[in-house]
Parts: structure tokens; C-alpha cells; sequence
């Protein structure tokens, strides 16, 4: 598989996860995409990504749009949209489990069914789907080593995830797994779990490649013995011995984000045209580079970007 027959896009993240003081590690993390002001700053991100010199970005339908709304800005931008990202909540973290058929169950999936309507208005047929990020659990504490392990836990996660699975395949949209370090699902044991449980036909594999080498994965492997099951990638660089240090020491994910984890692609230690090498001949699904965290300005951080992508696809 050639790079420069892939398609890629830039996910906005280095503008959304970042510190309210970046001068002081200790400050407080933002999520700006749950900020209402940043529907205003939305379309200058986007502008921003264009001028970099990608054309496509991750759909990401902000809870304070309409489609409409959201659509028109996209549109202005110039820019394709990506496949976006939907999370499964597990019932027994919010209070017990849930009874199949039940009104609180049937309602559970109320987001997945909002990210299926999202993806077919704008043409997409593939998500990404993955456990609940839980910023308060005991994985956000002690990520990438499978922490408080639970097989019950699991498999109700993986009952709830296949419930998920047909409310998106019946709308015409294909989820592939999606790994997330801090989560239920970031070891190779839980993702093979989840993958073997769910038949092929229903649910591909839609991996983050920095989220694999994190939990001490080999991400190359990991591509070649699910290649045929690879629907789309999240790709990103990482510093390996934050990484290290995070499973041996027991850093936090929010404190390894802060010391600089995340790297702009050919910043960190992971050998990304390497791995996307293991990709079958033919993959048609789309590769969206993530920064995190960036280590400069957001602006600078996408060009950095770009220009690696132009440089390795050249």
C-alpha cells in the first residue's frame, strides 16, 4: 500500500485539548468543544486546517449546532469530512445495569442513533466506536496497562457494544472498534475479546495507532492480523518514554498529556510510515492524524503536520 494513496485528514484536537495556561503544567485542562464559545471559533479552526494544506477534517457536530449549521460551515471551509467518533457508556458506571427492552435502555444508545444521523447526512458509512472516556475512573489514573481488569465487566461492555452495533447497521453505518488507553477497551486482550465476540460482518476494526503503542502494543502487528477488518485509522505520535514511564511509574493520563506524550507526527518515536505500511493493498478507509496535546501553537502544529504528510506521501 502506497501513502500517497491513502486519504488523510486532520482531526481539530490541538485546538479543543489544551491548557488554560500553557505557560503552567498545573492548570486546568480544557475540552473546548464542550465550551459553548467555541461554536464562534469553529469556523476560523477549520479555515485554519484548510491553509495548512489538508482537505479533509473529522466530523464533529458541536451539541450547540444543528446539521444545518454545521454543514454550511463546513462547506465555507472547502473542506471533506472524515468518519466521526461515538462512545458507548457502560450502565454499571452510571448506576447498574439496564434491562434488555427496557425504556432507560432503549434510550441508552439515544447518541449512538445522533452520530448515525450525522454520518449519513453528510454521506459518511463508517464511525468509530469506543468505550466511555471516564476522566473520574481508575484507567484515568492508571492508563495503557489494563488496569482493575473485570471479565464481567467486559463482556457486559461488549453486550451493550453489539446493541450499539445494530442500531448502526441499520441506519447503512459501519462501526469499527475503536481502542482508547484510559478506557475498558485499550489492551490487546479486550479489543480481541470485543472483535471475537462480534462477528466481521457487523463490526470492523477502526484502531488508534498511538492508543496501541501506549498500552505497549505492536501496532504494525496489530494491523496485519486484522487487516481484513481495518475500516479506518486514528494515527499519532507519541514520546515512548513518557509512554514507558506512564506504565511503570503509574502516571496519570491527564499528568503523561501534560509532560508531552503527544508529539506532532516525526516529533515522537513512533515510525508511522512503518505502520501504516502493514495496511492490505486496496484499503480504502481514511487515516486521521491526531495531536492531542500539540507541543506549539495549534496553528503551527497543523502546518508541522502537513508538511510531514506532504513529505512522506511525496
Amino acid at each position: 500500500m502506497q501513502l500517497k494513496d491513502l486519504k488523510f485528514a486532520l482531526n481539530a484536537i490541538q485546538w479543543i485539548n489544551v491548557k488554560e495556561d500553557p505557560s503552567d503544567l498545573d492548570s486546568a485542562s480544557l475540552w473546548r468543544f464542550a465550551d459553548p464559545a467555541f461554536v464562534a471559533e469553529y469556523p476560523q479552526v477549520l479555515k485554519a486546517i484548510r491553509d495548512a494544506g489538508f482537505d479533509a477534517t473529522m466530523m464533529e457536530v458541536l451539541d450547540t449546532q444543528t446539521l444545518q449549521n454545521y454543514a454550511a460551515m463546513v462547506e465555507a471551509s472547502g473542506l471533506k469530512l472524515a468518519p466521526g467518533y461515538v462512545q458507548v457508556p457502560l450502565p454499571s458506571d452510571h448506576g447498574g445495569r439496564l434491562e434488555k427492552g427496557s425504556f432507560e435502555r432503549i434510550h441508552w444508545f439515544d447518541g449512538v442513533r445522533r452520530r448515525a444521523e450525522e454520518s449519513n447526512y453528510f454521506g459518511l458509512d463508517s464511525v468509530f466506536v469506543a468505550a466511555e472516556v471516564d476522566q473520574s475512573g481508575s484507567r484515568w489514573e492508571r492508563p495503557a496497562i489494563g488496569h482493575d481488569f473485570s471479565q464481567d465487566r467486559l463482556d457486559e461492555w461488549t453486550e451493550m457494544l453489539d446493541e450499539a452495533v445494530d442500531v448502526l447497521n441499520a441506519e447503512g453505518v459501519r462501526p469499527g472498534l475503536h481502542n482508547h488507553v484510559g478506557t475498558w477497551v485499550e489492551t490487546t486482550q479486550e479489543y480481541e475479546h470485543v472483535l471475537n465476540s462480534i462477528d466481521a460482518s457487523r463490526l470492523g476494526a477502526s484502531f488508534d495507532i498511538g492508543h496501541l503503542e501506549w498500552a505497549g502494543i505492536d501496532a504494525k502487528k496489530a494491523i496485519a492480523d486484522w487487516s481484513d477488518r481495518i475500516l479506518d485509522l486514528h494515527v499519532k505520535d507519541l514520546d515512548l518514554e513518557i509512554a514507558r514511564r506512564s506504565r511503570e511509574e503509574g502516571l496519570s493520563y491527564e499528568r503523561a498529556t501534560d509532560l508531552g506524550l503527544y508529539r506532532e507526527p516525526g516529533l515522537g518515536g513512533l515510525d508511522i510510515v512503518d505502520t501504516l505500511s502493514a495496511l492490505p493493498d486496496g484499503f480504502g478507509g481514511w487515516i486521521i492524524i491526531e495531536v492531542d496535546r500539540a507541543s506549539m501553537d495549534p496553528v503551527d502544529s497543523a502546518r508541522h503536520t502537513a508538511r510531514w504528510l506532504a513529505d512522506v506521501t511525496a
